[in-house]
């Protein structure tokens, strides 16, 4: 057996233990196998808590194809061990091109899904681009991320989008755990591993305040640092300011930072004018989907000399003597660091389970739903709460019949005496 194969096993067999609401469906679907017959891509982060969701849409019966939604985040030893199994096959490697990514899209494709879930709507966006000729046979797509929601809508205001889409990034269950807790532990954590540094006492400029820049900012201000927040949207910018952030403009913040993350969805939210305020050692890391959060060519441009600092950073020489340091080529830091792993194995059972979840009600309803972009309906969120919470042994209260009573009337007589 390579060694590759050996540790991609290992890998996955911790995930499948620290992953008990998919043990809990996996169990179920088995006997189940509702998806006998269809054929579902995955496209995401390919390592060993995705893994976990493709054996689970393995043993629901689907005919399960993967390939990676970002150059520098897949594993090569996952892959592999993930190719070996029954009704599993992938199309993804690490540290690759964009122009080999797209390569790997397309040998996806070419098995022709009848359902997508998708991160970012890599896939969803290629196939309705470079392959109209399967739309006519996808039943919908489950999106999990808040930049992949945002360009289904812009297909679907183009007139490009002929199936219906969850918006699973929406769902409680996802973004008021993966998106905040997630994404804010992972990024701390593998940034201070690449660069070895102590957080407490630094300036952190966190740019966006949405759940995944809540996420960064509360954990770092947790771990000591002072945290400013960067915002173009008034009320995430008051809700910082609410919560006890300093909010500033970037190019007040360039000034001050030690840390820069981005975390917006956006392109050029550091550029040019940011680096040239920036002080002498300054990190700049990105926890957003994209590489192009961080200009990385007006640093080039801005360089006179530039070296591998470490591993996964790369250190720009200014002609003034500055050195800024960019953390993997600005690429998701808790996913193309050289240590990454991406987000703590119990965030993501959740957030796999509701990709899951939503796929099975989708591929129930989908000929009821219109081409759009679509909520997952509330009741399915809540059964993955609910699992979630049996496999912690946590109980919850119920309502009495009067308390429901009391919450269905809406005449003060019935309000003030239910009977």
């Amino acid at each position: 057996m390579s060694a590759d194969l050996a540790t991609g096993r290992q890998k996955l067999a911790w995930a499948r233990a620290h992953m008990p609401v998919h043990n809990a469906l996996r169990e179920r679907l088995s006997k189940e196998r509702p998806l006998a017959g269809e054929c579902i891509a995955v496209c995401s982060h390919i390592e060993a808590k995705t893994g976990v969701l493709l054996e689970t849409l393995a043993r629901a019966g689907a005919s399960v194809v993967f390939t990676g939604s970002e150059p520098g985040s897949s594993q090569d030893d996952v892959v592999a061990a993930l190719n070996e199994q029954d009704g599993i096959t992938g199309y993804a490697e690490r540290g690759i091109s964009e122009e080999r990514l797209a390569e790997l899209h397309s040998q996806a494709l070419v098995h022709a899904p009848t359902m997508i879930l998708d991160d970012a709507a890599e896939l969803t966006a290629r196939m309705v681009n470079e392959r109209p000729d399967l739309l006519s046979g996808v039943k919908g797509v489950c999106e999990q991320t808040t930049t992949g929601v945002q360009r289904i809508q812009a297909m679907l205001g183009d007139g490009a989008l002929s199936f219906p889409a969850y918006a699973v990034n929406h769902t409680p269950m996802k973004h008021e755990f993966d998106n905040i807790h997630g994404t804010g532990e992972s990024a701390l954590t593998n940034l201070l591993l690449t660069t070895n540094l102590l957080l407490a006492g630094k300036q952190v400029v966190v740019a966006g305040y949405g759940d995944c820049g809540v996420g960064v900012a509360h954990k770092a201000r947790a771990l000591g640092a002072q945290v400013t927040i960067t915002e173009i949207e008034p009320r995430a910018a008051l809700r910082a300011h609410m919560n006890g952030f300093a909010v500033l403009p970037m190019l007040e913040a360039a000034a001050i930072g030690d840390f820069f993350i981005t975390v917006t969805g956006n392109r050029d939210v550091i550029r040019r004018e940011h680096i040239e305020r920036m002080q002498d050692g300054a990190i700049l890391a990105n926890a957003g989907h994209f590489n192009v959060e961080i200009n990385s060519a007006d640093l080039a441009d801005l360089a006179v000399a530039r070296r591998q600092a470490r591993p996964g950073i790369e250190a720009f020489e200014l002609a003034d003597g500055r050195q800024i340091n960019l953390v993997c080529e600005g690429r998701l830091v808790n996913l193309a660091a050289p240590t990454a792993m991406g987000h703590p194995a119990e965030v993501m059972d959740q957030t796999f389970a509701m990709q899951l979840m939503a796929a099975l009600h989708l591929f129930t309803n989908h000929s009821s739903l219109k081409p759009g972009v679509h909520p997952v309906p509330d009741d399915v969120d809540r059964q993955v709460a609910e699992i979630k919470l049996e496999t912690l042994g946590i109980q919850t209260d119920q309502l009495t019949t009067e308390q429901q009573r009391f919450l269905d009337s809406w005449r003060a007589s019935d309000l003030l005496d239910p009977d």
